[in-house]
């Protein structure tokens, strides 16, 4: 019988350096996954503040998506991340990370921070996701290797929607150079590299911190005072003729391809809620990266339809009054009135409007409304299962009352 070996022989020591090197090897590839998860994550916190601020619809559209897809890549790493030893439980960025992101925030004017993000923070995420490739192993890490060289992907296209709306001009490079020096805080690739940064560097955000804009840009289209009116002289949507059986299918048809492309403040005002929450779960800002994604998409049914219709949209007014009111409510606040008070009041009108565009046998008007309110009930639950998260960040203990559910009538 073979006596057995002390931990002290050769071969025990052989065994456990053997272990121990295979966990160092699972451990550093879930601390790069970490690295990405938490980028993603202060991008979505961050980049978001450029939606309000920017004057385009089709750019605000493009920037929603891309918020989104973060929100997707965010998700998986973190998925695939503790299925390995070494990611960790918590959720948060750390502060280096969100000191970065919170400085990409504030630059000068709309156009800097644009390119702050897309020339200086989506080139370095991308430099991190190219070397995870490159460090780990091709079979070993396969799973892992199948979702970064998809986000790698994504990230490739990101750069190539984003620069047509890129001005090169002297703040901008400026900025860029500024927001760069940044990154040695965030050490290299791999984040093993010291940092560099001057201790005397003046970091903005410290003494200008964020603030959101008065009032969204919408330029250069025009605006007016409020959506919804009874005057047809002040106001692009008269709501009692939408539900007046008098009134032709193919008017109401164009009236809610205008109110579609009206939930364009719904994307201003909830873009703002990002920033203002960075400490919230992270399944909260996907659930409200995917609300903000539903709004800019029913907003561009509008958009792309009105057109088609034979309307110039450069004729046809936006109100900013729900933004410039919102915007001055708490988050928790402002995400009640969204989903509890808005949205929730729109299910009757919407479910009569339906039934007239049938009317018209337009398939596509059916198909458009029907995904419409089928999101519009997905954020409803959003509310119900944020709100009272997001009044505890916010301060608030007192119960959240909240509303129930549509009614049958209402739900279709």
């Amino acid at each position: 019988m073979v006596a057995p070996q002390s931990d002290s022989s050769p071969s025990s020591t052989t065994s456990h350096s053997a272990a121990s090197s295979r966990t160092v090897a699972v451990k550093d590839m879930a601390k790069l996954q970490r690295r990405l998860f938490e980028m993603e994550r202060a991008f979505i916190v961050s980049a978001t503040t450029l939606i309000p601020r920017v004057g385009e619809p089709e750019l605000k559209y493009l920037l929603c998506q891309h918020v989104w897809e973060s929100a997707g890549h965010g998700r998986f790493l973190r998925e695939r991340g503790r299925e390995l030893s070494g990611f960790g439980q918590s959720e948060t960025i750390r502060p280096e990370f969100l000191k970065v992101f919170n400085e990409a925030t504030v630059g000068p004017d709309e156009n800097a921070s644009l390119c702050g993000f897309y020339r200086v923070i989506k080139p370095f995420l991308l430099a991190c996701y190219e070397h995870y490739l490159q460090a780990t192993h091709h079979l070993a890490d396969w799973p892992s290797r199948r979702l970064v060289e998809e986000f790698i992907s994504d990230e490739k296209r990101h750069a190539e929607e984003a620069a047509s709306w890129l001005e090169s001009n002297p703040t901008a490079d400026i900025w860029c150079d500024h927001l760069a020096s940044t990154l040695s805080l965030l050490g290299g690739v791999d984040g093993s590299s010291p940092a560099t940064l001057d201790p005397d560097f003046a970091w903005t955000h410290e003494t200008v911190p964020y603030r959101h804009p008065e009032t969204c840009n919408r330029s250069p289209y025009p605006i007016c005072s409020s959506v919804f009116s009874q005057d047809p002289t002040e106001t692009p949507i008269i709501r009692d003729w939408l539900v007046d059986p008098k009134t032709d299918a193919r008017v109401i048809r164009v009236m809610i391809y205008v109110w579609l492309m009206m939930e364009l403040d719904a994307v201003d005002y909830l873009s703002t809620v990002f920033v203002e929450t960075p400490d919230a779960p992270f399944d909260l800002h996907h659930d409200l990266a995917r609300h903000l994604w539903d709004e800019s998409r029913h907003s561009q049914f509008g958009f792309r339809q009105l057109p088609n219709l034979g309307f110039d949209l450069k004729t046809i007014e936006h109100s900013l009054d729900l933004y410039n009111i919102l915007i001055h409510m708490p988050p928790a606040e402002r995400y009640a009135m969204m989903t509890m008070e808005f949205e929730v009041g729109s299910f009757p009108t919407k479910a009569l409007i339906m039934d007239r565009i049938r009317e018209l046998n337009d398939f596509e008007a059916d198909t458009l409304l029907a995904f419409d309110r089928n999101d519009e009930q997905n954020h409803v639950r959003y509310g119900h299962q944020w709100l009272p998260t997001m009044m505890k960040l916010n301060g608030h203990n007192e119960p959240c009352l909240l509303y129930t559910s549509p009614s049958p009538r209402d739900r279709g």
